[in-house]
């Protein structure tokens, strides 16, 4: 098992904002999957919690990677910024996807550049 976040890299947010986006996206996501897919969710925790950070060039790119988890019955959780610092309110900036199984990830998200 493990959790996937992507990250969109055309924003140029600062290292600390960027941060604060993947803690946020994967608190999301294993929120949405200890509700969605409590197995999933415990065999995670039991196995460390792996997380796997990636990144994509824009809102469009990432949104095709939602879609595809969405469809592949994975927890799903969308960051967007409330805009109190270097972002507009509502930008959006990752995903957290999972944790699922490591092969249903890879599946959609495999091919992607790590952060």
């Amino acid at each position: 098992m493990k959790q996937v976040v992507i990250v969109r890299t055309d924003l140029k947010m600062s290292r600390g904002k960027l941060a604060v986006q993947v803690a946020h996206a994967s608190l999301g996501a294993a929120l949405e999957a200890m509700k969605a897919k409590p197995e999933w969710f415990g065999v995670w925790i039991s196995e460390g919690q792996k997380k796997v950070v990636v990144k994509v060039f824009s809102e469009a790119e990432l949104f095709k990677y939602v879609e595809e988890a969405e469809r592949a019955g994975i927890p799903v959780a969308v960051v967007r910024d409330a805009g109190l610092t270097e972002l507009p309110p509502g930008t959006t900036t990752a995903v957290g996807l999972g944790p699922a199984p490591n092969e249903l990830l890879d599946r959609i998200t495999g091919k992607l550049k790590l952060l």
